[in-house]
């Protein structure tokens, strides 16, 4: 039952399915799977509906046809993103599910998923808070959900936040999935989970009805098995949109991507390797270096090594963007809900208090705390930290043009590290925090495993040449084929 979309529209159209048929098959395999089996409890709840939604879909093809470009496609999306049904939005938190109220509407990008005839499934657990809350925090565990376990080896980190988006897909638990990112929180669970992820540039999804941390680098993205599901997802999500003010309005042939399926090679593609991300894992190394010669096959030219003008202090100066911006744009977020007691990170902390054995058992809520230390966005912190973001994207940019470069190439991320509710996360090394910061696009594809592991390859593209690392992907994915389906390992490890 490893759909695609194309596969699951040629069946409709040739009577052999039906989108009621579809998502039947998928309630049954998460049952088998994430709440029995291996319990890799990566859906924090199901649509109630999601059945009747299929039926109508039944009933509006029989008369009309496709209703769109995801007609009958069962879609999870992430537990952060508001839907205007019987499924809650909570952010894993279950403070906000105890006194976060209701939402009022649908996100933007839900709309936009409906329209296009998806069938939203379910809700995926997180890490609490898209992974802003606490210093310890455990990637994939949630108050409201628990720990989701990475479906290749149970006892490993899904990475985060989109734990439950990547492990659900990787399951094959949907054909799609929503993820959210700030920096790391789409491209570090995909890799993690072997499977496509894409963080589309900064402007092209609308943020509007998602629970937030920062409008400087918040975006949603697909999680897919495929790029090229990834793709005809991310065109149902794109576009410009009002309710999100931060959006700018791009010219609409901006919004819509295409896969190039004649082209096989990467001939006229120049692409830069960035050996500064590389060096945390001797066995990651070997699997990009590899990956490399392949696209060096495939007919790419190669600049090895590229340099990027990078602040050493970046990863600071990151931070306190994301602490300054976490409470207002909390307090944006809430006077759109109804029913609230929570309208800020302050009412937030305090009921977490109140719940602490629940809410807090494994790591605190000391982000929130320093956020709500920041006194908003005109403080010389913060401005000094923006101006730095500024230098930082003419440096990105100069070294594309520079260079005459169509992508960057680095590790997406190392082996998933063994979940730690003592310690918390355990990262060995990344690209995301490039295409977070910038805003520039960026998607990872498996490039192999180590120890029955996902290892993932990662190429950032300028701002708005998102169908040209769709592409770039796309060809090497077909080239290589590396992705397998999991096979719910207990543990790698062995007793001494």
């Amino acid at each position: 039952m490893n759909y695609t979309i194309s596969k699951v529209h040629e069946l409709i159209k040739n009577g052999n399915l039906t989108a009621e048929i579809l998502v039947s098959k998928y309630l049954e395999r998460i049952d088998k799977i994430d709440k029995s089996g291996p319990k890799i409890n990566s859906i924090i709840e199901i649509n109630p509906d999601a059945i009747i939604i299929a039926k109508e879909l039944d009933a509006y093809y029989e008369k009309n046809g496709m209703k769109g470009p995801l007609h009958g496609i069962p879609i999870l999306i992430k537990d952060n993103i508001d839907t205007d049904d019987k499924m809650k939005t909570t952010a894993g938190s279950i403070t906000i599910e105890e006194y976060g109220g209701d939402c009022k509407k649908d996100a933007s990008i839900v709309v936009k998923l409906r329209k296009a005839g998806a069938i939203i499934l379910g809700k995926t657990n997180l890490s609490e808070m898209a992974n802003f809350r606490g210093k310890r925090s455990m990637s994939g565990w949630s108050s409201r959900g628990g720990r989701t376990k990475n479906p290749y080896v149970l006892n490993r980190s899904t990475s985060g936040s989109s734990s439950g988006s990547a492990a659900a897909i990787a399951a094959n638990l949907a054909i799609g999935a929503i993820g959210t990112e700030t920096d790391g929180s789409i491209i570090s669970p995909s890799q993690a989970n072997g499977i496509v992820g894409i963080k589309p540039s900064l402007g092209l999804v609308s943020r509007a009805g998602i629970i937030p941390i920062s409008h400087s680098q918040d975006t949603a993205g697909p999680m897919t098995r495929s790029v090229e599901d990834a793709c005809k997802i991310l065109n149902a999500i794109s576009g410009y949109d009002n309710e999100d003010k931060f959006m700018n309005k791009l010219d609409d042939n901006m919004y819509e991507f295409q896969i190039d399926n004649n082209k096989s090679n990467l001939k006229n593609y120049k692409l830069g390797v960035l050996r500064d991300k590389f060096g945390f894992h001797d066995k990651v190394d070997s699997l990009i270096n590899n990956s490399i010669e392949k696209l060096k096959e495939l007919g790419a030219e190669i600049i090895d090594p590229i340099e990027l003008e990078t602040p050493e202090n970046l990863g600071m100066l990151e931070f306190e963007v994301l602490l300054h911006e976490y409470n207002g744009d909390i307090i944006n977020y809430f006077e759109n809900r109804e029913n609230n007691t929570i309208y800020s990170l302050e009412e937030l902390k305090k009921y977490n208090i109140e719940n602490e054995q629940l809410t807090m058992p494994f790591f605190g809520q000391e982000f929130i705390e320093m956020a709500l230390d920041r006194e908003g966005l005109k403080t010389e912190k913060y401005l000094e930290a923006m101006t730095a973001y500024k230098i930082f994207k003419e440096n990105l940019n100069k070294c594309f043009v520079d260079n005459n470069i169509d992508a960057l190439v680095a590790p997406s991320g190392g082996p998933a590290w063994i979940a730690d509710k003592l310690n918390g996360d355990f990262y060995g090394g990344g690209s995301s925090q490039i295409a977070a910061v910038s805003g520039y696009c960026n998607i990872t594809i498996p490039a192999g495993y180590i120890d029955e592991l996902p290892v993932g390859i990662n190429f950032i593209g300028n701002r708005f040449d998102d169908e040209k690392i769709i592409n770039i992907a796309n060809i090497y994915e077909k080239n290589t084929l590396w992705r397998k389906d999991p096979e719910f390992i207990e543990s790698l490890e062995i007793d001494l």
